[in-house]
């Protein structure tokens, strides 16, 4: 799944005109060229999946080989996409900078072993947990590779979104529940929100690259409109998930907070919009949405516990 650098849209074209370095970047070039940022909020919803999935409290054993799995796979994976992408981040001033077309990492193919080992490793890990959490894995790894540019993408990426929650789910209970199956939903309605916002934020950037994917042809109107759906189906899955899961008043009251932000940002974005307002959505709808919701099912999980 792509995300951004980190910088608003105004930040990035002031830095177009910086020339791009050629030297080696060393270890770094390839920790970054694994999206460390984009892998960490997967792996924390792993890790969150595989607590809730053991009803609070896995072992140790477990916990840590879930995160790791799940680490692991994703960083590989997300390399993986870099590489493919690698022409297009070239073109675009948002991704210029990226390891491989900054020409940090030379020739490319150098970290396609590292990518692929991480993957490897991961799945090894993951099928140690259960062939169900393999198969899950196996699945996501795959998905993010074919899904690259075709015209519905984004929505291939949900896919890939959700493996590494299944990975942390079914490597402690290999049993798809409602709870999870709203969980991975939840993260396919999100997807397009997140990366939508993100490409009306830099749209002439994207348009300049050549780059055909929806919602580029369909239009910024149409685009917010989506986005606006789309907010307002990943608020009522997280309610979904609420009463799917028993969850209680301190899960409740999170998603409701984060849901109704994210729904006011999508409809300020459809009633101006621009690259700001599509900025905000996009800042709004990553780690402190996603980020923060896993991190409310763990803690109302627990303390629902402690009280009982």
């Amino acid at each position: 799944m792509t995300m951004g650098n980190g910088e608003s849209p105004e930040a990035t074209l002031v830095r177009v005109g910086t020339p791009l370095p050629s030297a080696s970047g060393g270890l770094w070039a390839y920790v970054e060229v694994m999206k460390p940022r984009e892998t960490s909020l997967l792996a924390f919803a792993g890790m969150c999946a595989t607590i809730i999935a053991s009803d609070g409290y896995p072992s140790l054993g477990l916990l840590l080989t879930s995160l790791v799995a799940v680490t692991l796979g994703s960083a590989g994976a997300n390399g993986l996409t870099n590489y493919y992408d690698r022409d297009l981040d070239a073109r675009m001033a948002r991704t210029c900078r990226r390891p491989i077309p900054s020409r940090r990492i030379v020739p490319a193919e150098r970290m396609l072993p590292a990518a692929i080992g991480l993957i490897v490793v991961g799945l090894a890990l993951a099928y140690a947990m259960h062939p169900y959490a393999f198969i899950a894995g196996a699945v996501g790894v795959v998905t993010s590779a074919i899904g690259r540019r075709r015209a519905l993408t984004h929505l291939m990426g949900g896919l890939f979104g959700t493996a590494p929650l299944l990975v942390g789910w079914l490597g402690a209970r290999p049993t798809l529940e409602p709870t999870v199956l709203l969980l991975a939903l939840l993260i396919v309605c999100w997807v397009p929100v997140h990366v939508w916002s993100v490409m009306v934020a830099y749209w002439d950037d994207y348009q300049q690259a050549g780059v055909r994917m929806f919602p580029l042809w369909a239009g910024k109107a149409t685009a917010t409109k989506l986005m606006v759906v789309g907010s307002v189906a990943t608020y009522g899955v997280s309610l979904a998930v609420y009463v799917a899961g028993g969850f209680g008043w301190l899960y409740l009251g999170v998603a409701n907070l984060l849901g109704l932000l994210m729904i006011y940002a999508s409809l300020r974005l459809l009633a101006d919009i621009t690259s700001r307002a599509a900025w905000r959505l996009y800042k709004v709808s990553a780690y402190p949405y996603l980020g923060l919701l896993f991190m409310a099912l763990c803690a109302d999980l627990w303390l629902r516990l402690w009280l009982t």
